[in-house]
């Protein structure tokens, strides 16, 4: 059975004998983060690939905030260049909920709580209870809260 790091290894030896710099720079970076969380505890261990996937969201989150403020510091080129290293770390992340299906498991969530005797503002903390092991992996924490917001408030 291939794991997730493995396949990383694979695609950055690829990348690397392609000459395709973008990729295995990030590749290689990310294995790095990967090998770090490897030997972070008190013993060396071996990452499941749920860790590796959590490790490739960190970096990838990494990427998109740095674009963030490299656009806003007008250097279009340097964003462009974390977009582009985020956008090759995704390719290696189960595929993102659109908007339409994370409110939808939002608002079964707000149902839920109410159901429960949570409403309102306050009851923030009851529906993302609910909502985020449904969405891990699938759908960043800002996002998820952003829709749980928006819903709570309508």
């Amino acid at each position: 059975m291939t794991t997730l790091k493995s396949k990383l290894q694979e695609d950055l030896n690829a990348a690397i004998k392609e000459r395709d710099e973008l990729r295995s720079s990030t590749l290689r970076l990310t294995l790095a983060a990967i090998t770090k969380e490897e030997v972070a505890g008190t013993e060396k261990r071996e990452l499941s690939d749920e860790e590796v996937t959590k490790v490739i969201t960190r970096e990838a989150k990494k990427r998109r905030e740095a674009a963030d403020a490299f656009a806003q510091g007008g250097r279009a080129e340097s964003a462009e260049r974390e977009k582009a290293e985020g956008e090759v770390l995704a390719a290696y992340l189960p595929k993102q909920l659109s908007d339409e299906e994370l409110n939808k498991i939002v608002a079964q969530a707000v149902e839920e709580a109410k159901a429960a005797g949570a409403e309102g503002p306050r009851a923030m903390g009851a529906v993302m209870k609910i909502v985020n092991p449904k969405v891990a992996g699938l759908a960043e924490g800002g996002r998820v809260a952003a829709a749980v917001k928006k819903l709570l408030a309508g």
